[in-house]
């Protein structure tokens, strides 16, 4: 399973750990772990960007999120795949999610732009998690997305939390909880 936590449009500042987008993502980690069976052999880990920013064309979180999934192959062999990210982040697990051993994603507030393609999303789980008034990114860009997906053979949920801001820092314990037992639910058995 890999989270991979949110950034910016534009921005080629280096990407560092500390950063409160990083930060963010720590407890869903936590999370995920604690409601994981406790002999289920799930591997956890983060992707790190080297730019804060998507930056147009240039998409680089998501050559990120292909550079970790490429190293997860080499190191793991083939395993199947469960992506988590919030904004940004939710936007490269959805595009990276054209690769094989991606068999679900976790979307949280992603950045679903009208254009982003959904084919490749055929046959796999894509779950969004979205505060009803995030100012951020769209909820109904989401749903928007998510019928596009369902329409292209994927199967989707979306869940839309009450209130709550797009940082997730608002009922945080329902953010976190909510996550979890979404991927739990996808984990391949």
């Amino acid at each position: 399973m890999l989270f991979l936590h949110g950034g910016r449009a534009d921005s080629l500042a280096p990407s560092r750990p500390w950063h409160l987008a990083a930060l963010r993502m720590r407890p869903f980690v936590r999370a995920v772990a604690t409601a994981l069976p406790a002999d289920d052999p799930v591997l956890l880990a983060d992707v790190r960007y080297r730019m804060r920013g998507w930056n147009g064309t240039a998409a680089d979180a998501l050559h990120d999120t292909r550079r970790a999934l490429d190293e997860l192959a080499r190191g793991a062999g083939d395993i199947p795949v469960v992506l988590v990210g919030h904004s940004m982040g939710g936007r490269a697990a959805l595009a990276a999610a054209d690769r094989p051993p991606v068999r679900a994603v976790v979307a949280l507030a992603p950045w679903c732009p009208d254009d982003e393609p959904v084919a490749h999303l055929r046959d796999k789980d894509v779950v969004v998690l979205h505060a009803e008034r995030d100012r951020v990114t769209d909820p109904r860009a989401s749903a928007a997305f998510l019928h596009r997906a369902g329409t292209a053979g994927a199967r989707t949920d979306l869940t839309l939390l009450p209130g709550g801001d797009h940082a997730m820092l608002r009922d945080s314990a329902l953010w976190h909880r909510t996550a979890a037992s979404a991927v739990v639910r996808l984990l391949p058995r």
